[in-house]
């Protein structure tokens, strides 16, 4: 489906801001808003938003590039300037059990908590907000945006949306009032209470489970494995649709073992439902050295995922793989997909048409 050009291509204009809308203005803009989830250390402060746990001293700026001390209190500098607006499919998140064929409002503003070798959004995930081009969207504007370019979902995505916590929440209190959806594209990497904040207006989230070995995690994605896990069964309890994408990286992530106790932990503490989209790599940022990842690598975790009781598993970034949702009793296909566009929705009401079993996801 994404070739390693277009993956390049779309970090570049992402950055540039030729992604958002052409209406909009575009230029660096200077923000700071009061952070949540800290901590006074007398002049330093304490970061509590994620496991990291950064303690800065006055003028420092957290791992995530975007909390900063300034006089003694924790701000951020990540709130009401986005530096991609952009309407997309919601296959693209990928979310394939919430409001098929739905589009989706997306908005990123720069920085992460993580340091990922093979960040496809890098251009935009490694910088501070102040490096991009930014343009003045608070989240008023988000939720009119959505709505008039008809969006049932508003998506915080494309770098990590943990890294402008507020900007999140506030976006997402409104657009529940409004009628929208909100979807969280993440790594996953919060502390609980921060999260426990979320859920309430938080519909769905797609977390990127990027390995399922500590060791791999720390030197692949500069982050320990338990807290993203952590965050799996919290999402979960706290009643947020989930789907998992694993990103398998050949000579990092493709030990099938691994992929077959990562699935098995799945189906132990999050359920058979849970949909997990295995996504192919494309060479691009620290591990651009590699290849792409073998497709029947791919085909060969889906099989390993079935085996270990999940229901229902995609492969994601190859084209002319089957990419439909078929019932987990019957198995006859309910949603059927061309890439990113809905071909037929049989699902009426949450169930199967041919033998009513219930399929679990957000349907209307």
């Amino acid at each position: 489906m994404i070739t390693r050009r277009e993956i390049l291509k779309r970090g570049a204009a992402l950055a540039s801001g030729a992604l958002a809308f052409p209406h909009l203005a575009w230029a660096g803009k200077d923000s700071t808003y009061p952070a949540k989830y800290w901590h006074s250390m007398g002049d330093a402060v304490g970061c509590d938003l994620c496991p990291l746990g950064c303690n800065l001293d006055e003028g420092k700026i957290g791992f995530c590039r975007t909390r900063q001390n300034i006089r003694g209190e924790l701000v951020t500098t990540a709130y009401a300037n986005p530096c991609a607006v952009h309407v997309d499919p919601i296959e693209k998140k990928p979310l394939f059990h919430v409001l098929p064929g739905a589009r989706s409002f997306s908005v990123a503003i720069a920085g992460c908590n993580l340091r990922c070798l093979n960040c496809q959004n890098y251009d935009i995930s490694q910088v501070t907000p102040g490096e991009t081009r930014t343009t003045d969207l608070p989240p008023a504007k988000v939720v009119d945006a959505a709505k008039k370019q008809g969006c049932a979902t508003i998506a915080y995505t494309y770098s990590e949306p943990i890294a402008w916590f507020e900007y999140m929440l506030d976006t997402s209190v409104m657009a529940r009032s409004a009628g929208l959806k909100n979807l969280w594209i993440s790594n996953g990497y919060i502390s609980d209470a921060p999260l426990r904040e979320l859920a309430p207006v938080m519909d769905a989230a797609n977390i990127n489970l990027k390995t399922f070995n500590n060791t791999l995690s720390q030197k692949l994605n500069g982050a320990k494995l338990q807290p993203v896990l952590d965050t799996l069964i919290a999402a979960k309890k706290y009643g947020i649709w989930l789907e998992i994408t694993n990103l398998i990286i050949p000579g990092w992530t493709d030990d099938l073992k691994m992929v077959r106790a990562m699935c098995a932990w799945i189906k132990q503490n999050l359920g058979a439902d849970v949909p997990l989209h295995f996504s192919r790599f494309f060479p691009l940022y620290k591990l651009a050295d590699l290849y792409p990842t073998p497709t029947d690598v791919l085909v060969a975790a889906k099989r390993i995922a079935h085996e270990e009781g999940l229901k229902f598993v995609y492969i994601g970034n190859v084209a002319d793989v089957d990419s439909n949702t078929y019932c987990s009793s019957c198995k006859k296909p309910l949603i059927v997909r061309d890439g990113f566009i809905i071909k037929t929705n049989a699902i009426k009401n949450g169930l199967c048409p041919f033998c009513k079993t219930p399929i679990k996801g957000i349907w209307a």
